[in-house]
């Protein structure tokens, strides 16, 4: 059983089609970021996508133009874009931009034998740096994938593999990722030291 685990955030249509911005980099990362995902599983890892599903009552739930709120449960804006989705592939439901709180995320990756989660998705700065955070505090070995998270703004994308580079994760491309499992069957963990 594989140890290894990929987290998606919020492929999904309203999250993705919000602004041009986000479908412009979505649509830019789209062809290296489902061929990962396609990679990890022909080699036996997990993929989960965290999906958001916004609740009515969520005072703090953010809504669209008009008072609209997006990503609701059984709603077509709330699905998994299919490009990045597959049969083999499990859903958990997320209500804030962490895919570990208040969810079962952690007890799942521990049923499946994980200890090395790779965070990837939309928004990087948002959803990719509050669960890759978690899962640091949870002590699993995270690796961010830097051409699998997407931002609407180049800056904000930067800025957070750098914060997650320097805190939490281990930032690489994702072919290096693969270079490496397929070399060694791991990933190391990074070792974080305080200057």
């Amino acid at each position: 059983m594989s140890k290894i685990a990929v987290l998606t955030n919020d492929l999904q249509y309203d999250l993705v089609n919000k602004n041009q911005e986000r479908i412009d980099a979505v649509a830019e990362a789209t062809p290296s970021f489902s061929g990962f995902l396609n990679d990890i599983r022909e080699r036996g890892h997990h993929v989960l996508h965290l999906q958001l599903i916004n609740r009515e009552d969520d005072p703090v739930a953010e809504r669209y133009e008009g008072g609209r709120l997006p990503a609701q449960k059984g709603t077509k804006g709330a699905e998994i874009l299919p490009v990045f989705l597959d049969e083999s592939d499990i859903l958990v439901e997320k209500n804030k931009d962490s895919g570990f709180y208040e969810t079962d995320l952690h007890d799942r990756l521990q049923d499946l034998g994980v200890e090395t989660v790779i965070v990837t998705g939309m928004q990087g700065q948002i959803c990719v740096q509050t669960t890759a955070a978690d899962a640091f505090f949870r002590g699993y070995n995270v690796w961010v994938p830097s051409d699998c998270v997407v931002s609407a703004r180049d800056h904000d994308k930067t800025r957070a593999l750098d914060w997650l580079d320097g805190y939490c994760a281990t930032v690489q491309p994702s072919s290096e990722i693969i270079r490496l499992l397929d070399e060694t069957g791991e990933l190391p963990r990074k070792v974080f030291r305080t200057p």
